[in-house]
């Protein structure tokens, strides 16, 4: 199957447990646990020096605000793109949040891609 021919409904209900975890240990600098959702292929092609200093220096993916807007969700091959507004506890405006999901090997669904803008 294809993530793809999913509803809006069955992608949000694989996907927010998966954003709301992602924003709580980003904010907590907790990697291990931030990326316990990712497909191995993400995993394999980030620089862990790298993401440990963004954890470490980073004001906003420390204070990512718990409570976020759910804008759209965009189909493409055979990945979705959720779309999320956020905001900081600590800066003003607003980000936009980008979550892409697929099916791994195995049929499990997997973050293949997450980004704050």
């Amino acid at each position: 199957m294809n993530i793809i021919e999913l509803t809006d409904d069955e992608i949000l209900a694989a996907a927010e447990p998966m954003w709301s975890d992602m924003i709580r240990f980003s904010n907590e600098g907790e990697y291990g646990k931030f990326i316990r959702n990712f497909h191995y292929s993400l995993v394999q092609g980030l620089n862990e020096v790298e993401i440990g200093k963004q954890f470490a220096k980073s004001e906003l993916t420390r204070s990512l605000s718990e409570t976020y807007d759910y804008l759209g969700i965009i189909r493409r091959g055979e990945h979705v793109t959720v779309l999320y507004r956020l905001r900081s506890t600590k800066k003003e405006g607003e980000w936009l949040g980008r979550l892409v999901l697929g099916y791994d090997e195995d049929g499990a669904i997997k973050v293949f891609g997450a980004s704050v803008f």
